[in-house]
This record gives C-alpha cells, structure tokens and sequence, in this order.
C-alpha cells in the first residue's frame, strides 16, 4: 500500500462508522499519522437509512465522504480497499490494495446482519445494513406497487403489496412504522387504482414484546402506535423459511409476500488474524479491556459494535448502537495522549444517554434513565438527536427540509426507482 512518509507513529483505523469518524477526526490533532480504511467512501448514519428505504430521504442526505472528514489533511490519509486480515506479530495489515505496517492498530467493523445460522433465508431475503441494500428494498417495493397495476387479481395485488418483516427491534419497528405512513400518505394519491388496505405490514418476532432491548413501558406504546398505523404485530413467532414467496414459521402462522425483510439483529464483524479465544464465538465481537485494547494485544484496539467489554454493569457488553461507539473512540482518542505522553491511561465508563424509536409522525418512543416518554414529545426529541449527530451541514440541513416537507405534505419525495431490483433464483430459491 502506497502512503506518504510520515516521522509519526502510524494509526490505522479499519472502519469509517461512527466510531472510526470520531477516532479520525479527532486522532489527526495529535502527533501521529491517522490513516482511515474502509470499503467504501463514505460514511453511512445507519439510523437514518429506513427513510431511504422508505423513500423519505435519498441517501446522499445521511453519507457523507470519508475523506472530508478532516480539513487539515497532513497526518491524515483515506484508502479505499477491504481488508483481509491481520498479522499481529508483523504489526501489518493485509488489505485488497497490498499491506501496510502499522505502529497502532484500531478496529471498528462495526456489524453485520445475523441470520442465526440460516443460510437460506441469508440468501432469499431483502435485508438494510448498508445504502445499496436500502435502495434495493425502496426499488423492489415501488416495483412491486407498479406491478399491481398490471393486474385485477386482488389476491395478487395483496401479494404483491403485502410486506413482511422479521424482527421487531428498533430498525424492524422503524421500518414497519414508515412503511405504514407511505401506504397512508402517498398510496392513495400515486396509486388511486390500488387499493390502500392491500397493503399489509406485518411484523413478527420471536420474543413476547416488540423493542425487547427497551423498557417494558416503551414496548407497550410502541406496539399501541404500530396497531394504530394498521401495523399487523406478530409476538412469539420465528422464521424459519422464505421458498416460493412463502413465508413460514414455528407456529402454523405462514404468510405469502413478494417483500420479505430481514431486521432480526446484528452480530460484529471481525477480520481474520486475531486469535479466537479473545473473540466472543457467539456475538462475534473482539473481547478489550476497560481501555478497548483487545486481550492480548498491546497495540490493538477495537470500538464499537465490534468491542466487546464486560462490566459488572454491562456482562454483555454494551449495546450495539451509535453512542458507545462514539464515546469509546473519544475516550481512546484521550488515552492516546496519555500514551504519547507516558502517562496511566484511564478506564472507559460508559454514560448511558437512553434509548429511542421512532415509529412514525408523532409517535416516538424514548427510554431516558428512570423515564420513559412517548407520543409527540418523544417524536421531537428522536428528530432533533439524529439532526445533531448526523455527520455534515449539508446533511442536516437537507434532511430537516425534507423532514419539514413531509410532515406538512404527507409525501416521500425519494419515491424513484433509480436502481431497478430484481430477484435471482438460488438453489430454486427466490433472492
């Protein structure tokens, strides 16, 4: 890998999600060459991306371009390549455009979705982990409704209309939510000759609530807002397959959708090369210490969805959001001064700021401390933190005149299929 010659310490940062943008912004202050890799370009605010599926944002609106992450770019480089694997001994990486040495090594890969071992529903279903996918669940539903115009069979028009998601966790309930806005808001004036109530939302899950990681409270409203937007909520039932446009579970609930969405949870990302016993086999995530180095490693580090601490508060680890992310890396970044420095690096403490879900105009759900709010309060909290941390004030802007113009209109301006999707059969499976 070709990089500029620098007298500094090497940095190499692997992952530009919130975690890695915090590091490298704040890292290329310091006396040191920050050198940021991701496979892609840009910096996806994963929160923000069911409106692009939805059609409520483009996604220029919530990515932003890794390397304007900086202004002053001296000690700072972007490489755009995948990474392939570690060797911790050589202190090199291997990556897709050659190896590089490094003096200090942080991983932050983020997550990826868990498909529990079912290859198969891997293969057929639509999933939302990253903008091309997103795109593709707005394209495959726009087509969809395009389709159901060619036809007076109601049943295939409901086959067609009808959207299946499994997981009802904040991205599964967000979707659910917004999808049930697009059939009120923009069905009937795009698509008079539809009918709007062929077009079911379900959502299924396996646990006894929706938003299980949530307060018990939140889960009850949640569930009362998605029943009010039509919102067809499934508990204590799990997919086991999608064949055929045919959806079936463990109970005798199976349902047939052209549209089947997978949402039911993430697992880490790691790159082969750090040895498994400091990798937690079940959630996927590198073992650190309170200082996010990874056990066993004295230059290697990891943040975020792929860090995995144990606390007495936290046995888990913390959760798989944006926030820990964030404050790992900011807290590195300070320990790497101290470092610099020769001084005792401190522990990470997490400062938890709560939990939120939007589930549609209005209806928000947001669990801070002891409290838990709901309804239009918890609407405009939800829209004013995401406005906050969304990267760029570009971004910002546009996306709050967006959010102005579809609260007054009731549209989805981003209705285009721009990209068309199309299913491929797989092993006599539909993708």
């Amino acid at each position: 890998m070709n990089l500029p010659k620098s007298d500094f310490p090497r940095v190499i940062i692997v992952g530009g999600g919130f975690g890695g943008v915090t590091l490298s912004r704040k890292l290329v202050k310091q006396d040191l060459q920050v050198v940021l890799i991701d496979q892609h370009n840009y910096h996806n605010f994963q929160p923000l991306m069911y409106q692009v599926a939805t059609s409520g944002l483009e996604p220029d609106s919530i990515a932003f371009p890794l390397r304007g992450l900086v202004e002053q770019k001296k000690n700072f480089v972007f490489r755009l390549a995948e990474v392939y694997s570690v060797e911790p001994v050589l202190k090199e990486l291997k990556t897709s455009i050659g190896s590089v040495k490094f003096d200090y090594l942080i991983l932050a890969t983020g997550s990826k979705t868990n498909f529990f071992g079912n290859s198969e529903l891997e293969e057929a279903s639509l999933q939302m982990k990253s903008v091309p996918q997103a795109l593709n669940i707005r394209s495959y539903m726009l087509q969809n409704l395009e389709e159901a115009t060619l036809t007076d069979d109601r049943e295939e028009q409901r086959r067609l209309m009808r959207i299946v998601l499994s997981g009802a966790g904040p991205t599964g309930v967000e979707l659910a939510g917004a999808f049930a806005e697009f059939r009120k808001g923009v069905l009937p004036n795009d698509y008079p000759d539809l009918d709007p109530d062929l077009m079911e939302i379900h959502l299924l899950d396996g646990s006894d609530r929706v938003l299980a990681s949530m307060s018990e409270k939140a889960s009850i409203k949640a569930k009362k807002y998605l029943k009010k937007l039509g919102v067809n909520v499934h508990l204590n039932v799990m997919v086991k397959d999608y064949q055929d446009n045919l959806v079936t579970t463990n109970t005798d609930f199976s349902i047939e959708a052209y549209s089947f969405i997978w949402s039911a949870g993430v697992i880490g990302n790691p790159i082969s090369g750090i040895h498994e016993e400091h990798i937690n086999q079940k959630s996927q995530r590198y073992l650190v210490d309170q200082y996010n180095r990874i056990q066993g490693y004295a230059d290697i580090f990891a943040v975020g969805d792929i860090a995995l601490m144990q606390t007495e508060k936290f046995p888990h680890g913390h959760p798989m959001v944006a926030q820990p992310a964030i404050q790992q890396g900011a807290h590195l970044v300070s320990n790497f001064k101290r470092m610099l420095k020769g001084r005792e690096l401190k522990k990470f403490k997490y400062f938890d700021k709560g939990s939120m879900a939007t589930i549609g105009r209005n209806k928000a759900v947001a669990d801070v401390g002891k409290f838990t709010l709901g309804g239009a309060l918890a609407w405009f909290t939800w829209l004013g933190v995401h406005l906050y941390f969304l990267v760029g004030v570009r971004n910002r802007l546009v996306v709050f005149l967006n959010w102005t113009y579809n609260y007054f209109n009731f549209d989805r301006a981003a209705r285009l299929i721009i990209r068309p999707y199309q299913k491929k059969k797989i092993s006599g499976r539909l993708k």
